[in-house]
């Protein structure tokens, strides 16, 4: 029966969206059905008491402004009689329970009846009886129902609570997993909740700005799914479809899948992905990763003593697609040393381990040379810097610096002595980098065959995954402990 009345404690024709305007409460009828909102009483001493209890002397009070069911004890709560009736508050009702006092108020103390001062005596009446069954009975039938009651009471109280709980634990969302460090790693790829939510303190001004569809785009999704609407849960939240788009960047999950998790529209899926990818895609394109050479040499670790002069160490990374259709792009896409249609891209890493450079992607018929030119990485290398890059990377005579290279047989049987020196200690550098790759790609949405219904948005989608590594970890490359 219980849940029968929690089911009706908000109607289901409200439109406007109600908030709670106590300090440290979010709650919201758009994201809570469970909870009522009340306005503030007429009465102006009533009206006192309320603004005193929630700590806001100098709050503007107006038609909208409300106070949710939260704070009031269940004895000032009237439940709904009817599917469409709504919550009301009993005559003389004032919120007491807050965060400051952990939900609970204290029992009222109560007066010795023989005791009170009573201003007004009323005449009472005296019957003289013969008999003791004409007497009045004795109060403890009346003392025992009370004691129920307040039992009854409180579990009822105790029970609200608990369907608010569950209405949190059975959500997909951040918060179900804000408590496991796990859990945030496995579905975001954060090191902990604290990096992800220092994050999003990073971005969280800017999101409020967002624009996540056109007018156009809006009013037909709205119609296409007008249908379906009432089986749909509530609009997520900014940080919720933050949350999406790491869960569909870290797993690579389908999309139909993302929509039965969240509970919203499949349609919703793709449109907060794209929204998102595009958005993280101009916040962190705008911050300047390229480091000086005074701030490379600053942080430069004591495995690079030997190359100090080193500013980036570059390789390159392949991402397999879905063959096209198309013979003309197959050709261009397609890797012989693969046997697959991929794309690839640049990445440049500064020696202490951070991602310092990140090209577009390429088809795979660019050759390393000519990714390298079109990148645009050779305009912001100088005299004086070095770069250290992969065996294939025959790019000595197109940029203005020193190149460090491993070194290759070509024609010759053997290597001498220095060489090999030299192409052990380099090897050993590169590996930094290739862990850095694989820590892109430890984003399933790479690791497996993209599907051709994303190429549109790949390059964002991949841009914003390199960027993020930067955010999302420890340091890559720690100091070799000498023997």
């Amino acid at each position: 029966m219980a849940s029968r009345k929690f089911k009706y404690q908000r109607r289901e024709d409200s439109k406007a969206a109600e908030h709670c305007c106590v300090p440290l409460c979010a709650a919201s009828s758009r994201f809570n059905s469970v909870l009522s909102f009340h306005t503030f009483p007429t009465d102006e001493e009533k009206r006192g008491k309320w603004i005193h209890n929630i700590r806001r002397e100098k709050l503007n009070i107006t038609s909208h402004t409300r106070v949710c069911s939260r704070h009031f004890i269940s004895d000032f709560l009237i439940e709904p009689s009817t599917p469409s009736g709504r919550r009301l508050l009993r005559k003389g009702a004032v919120p007491t329970l807050f965060t400051w006092n952990g939900f609970s108020v204290a029992e009222p103390e109560q007066k010795d009846v023989y005791n009170q001062d009573d201003e007004n005596p009323v005449p009472v009446e005296v019957h003289h009886v013969e008999h003791d069954y004409c007497a009045v009975p004795k109060p403890a039938a009346a003392d025992n129902a009370q004691d129920q009651t307040e039992e009854l009471r409180k579990e009822v109280e105790r029970l609200r609570r608990q369907v608010e709980e569950l209405s949190m634990s059975q959500r997909f969302c951040l918060g179900r997993f804000a408590a496991s460090d796990d859990d945030i790693r496995f579905y975001t790829r954060f090191l902990t909740h604290s990096h992800l939510m220092a994050f999003w303190k990073l971005i969280e001004p800017a999101s409020h700005n967002m624009i996540h569809v056109s007018r156009v785009r809006a009013t037909t999704m709205k119609s296409e799914a007008g249908t379906i609407g009432s089986a749909l849960g509530q609009p997520l939240q900014p940080i919720d479809e933050f949350f999406l788009f790491m869960v569909y960047l870290s797993l690579g999950l389908e999309q139909r899948d993302l929509a039965h998790r969240f509970n919203v529209h499949e349609s919703t899926v793709s449109r907060i992905i794209t929204t998102w990818a595009n958005f993280l895609y101009t916040i962190l394109g705008s911050v300047r990763i390229w480091m000086s050479e005074e701030a490379v040499k600053a942080h430069l670790p004591i495995e690079f003593q030997d190359n100090p002069d080193t500013q980036v160490v570059m390789d390159c990374t392949e991402l397999r697609c879905q063959t096209q259709t198309s013979l003309l792009l197959q050709s261009e896409v397609f890797s012989a040393y693969t046997s697959h249609c991929t794309f690839k891209g640049l990445i440049g890493m500064a020696p202490h381990g951070a991602i310092t450079f990140v090209s577009s992607l390429y088809a795979d018929s660019v050759t390393d040379k000519e990714l390298f030119e079109q990148s645009g990485i050779v305009s912001l290398l100088k005299p004086g810097m070095a770069i250290m890059v992969d065996r294939g990377f025959l790019v000595d005579d197109c940029v203005p610096c020193k190149v460090y290279r491993i070194a290759y047989l070509s024609k010759r049987e053997h290597m001498s002595a220095d060489e090999v020196r030299e192409t052990q200690s380099m090897a050993r550098l590169m590996v930094h980098v290739e862990r850095l790759i694989d820590r892109v790609k430890q984003n399933k949405l790479f690791d497996t065959v993209i599907p051709l219904s994303i190429t549109g948005s790949i390059n964002e989608l991949y841009t914003v995954a390199c960027l993020l590594v930067n955010y999302q970890n420890g340091p890559l490359v720690k100091a070799l402990v000498k023997d």
